[in-house]
């Protein structure tokens, strides 16, 4: 009885030892600027060796992983396109290598990204005014869609820079406001690329196929989970080159460009979403990554 009670005064002292907060940890972000709507890298140095380090950003758990060559700490999050422009902290926690928590905030502020006003797109009558049929496989592809976001990767699987899925100029960017057939208000959360029919569309970085079928509005569509939250969508495909459970490597051929599901014309429609949030991808795309395999500490690389 004595050694059980002495192990559970023991716990109790442990959990009542505060964090100890630090005020010498180098924070840096991609881009220098952060506007609403855009993806960000965090990069962070600590004085002190760090056994774990784990954040918090805009209410949403920001995990950490290290990379040996620079010795520092990073972390791929995002700010949600409805985030007012303000000041936002950086919660950080971590454990030293000698088992002491330690804690940190920074503040950081966000701009207000400079999205374009309204364009105006003619589209067949069923994508803004759809019968019942089709309203049940709208309804049957968004219980689909959630589904598949349910089952993302809590580990990185992404490594190094997003590369672009094809090489092609751009036809529409990422938050435009545009109105479909005179009536229909939405938000572009995506980037289009300018592609014929048949061009071969690659997978932008490394990752897991969470879905790939053919959808109402997104036609022949490709999900791929790229780990942490993190995931890449491939839109208004001719064709699927890859099923559903599959490893793809960056670059790695994912399917043929087209015009299927609400498109106006030939096209491929890239989206990038991270924990709910639609994200900038041409943001993405410029990010200076680490192209090391992650670990989770100092010392360990990730098989």
């Amino acid at each position: 009885m004595f050694s059980r009670i002495r192990k559970i005064c023991f716990v109790v002292f442990l959990c009542a030892i505060p964090a100890l907060a630090v005020s010498n940890m180098t924070v840096r972000w991609q881009p220098v600027r952060l506007v609403n709507g855009a993806p960000v890298f965090f990069q962070v140095n600590s004085p002190t060796p760090l056994k774990t380090l784990s954040g918090i950003w805009l209410d949403k758990d920001l995990p950490f992983s290290y990379d040996p060559p620079s010795r520092s700490w990073y972390a791929l999050g995002g700010i949600a396109l409805k985030t007012a422009p303000g000041h936002y902290t950086l919660h950080l926690n971590g454990l030293t290598k000698a088992g002491h928590p330690i804690e940190f905030r920074r503040d950081i502020h966000v701009s207000r990204g400079d999205y374009k006003v309204v364009v105006a797109l003619s589209v067949p009558k069923k994508f803004t005014d759809p019968d019942p049929k089709q309203v049940d496989q709208i309804k049957h592809d968004k219980s689909l869609k959630d589904e598949a976001f349910k089952k993302t990767t809590p580990g990185q699987e992404w490594a190094g820079a997003f590369k672009a899925p094809v090489d092609a100029s751009y036809s529409d960017v990422f938050g435009t406001q545009r109105k479909f057939n005179g009536a229909v208000l939405s938000i572009h959360q995506g980037l289009d690329y300018r592609v014929p029919t048949g061009t071969p569309v690659s997978a932008v970085n490394a990752g897991t196929v969470l879905l790939a079928q053919p959808l109402f509005f997104e036609g022949n569509c490709v999900v791929i989970d790229h780990g942490q939250g993190l995931l890449t969508l491939y839109l208004h495909l001719s064709r699927l080159l890859v099923k559903e459970g599959d490893r793809i490597e960056r670059g790695q051929e994912i399917g043929v460009s087209g015009a299927t599901g609400r498109a106006t014309g030939a096209h491929l429609h890239l989206a990038v979403r991270w924990r709910g949030e639609y994200l900038d991808p041409a943001t993405l795309l410029t990010l200076r990554l680490p192209e090391t395999a992650s670990a989770d500490e100092p010392g360990k690389q990730k098989n």
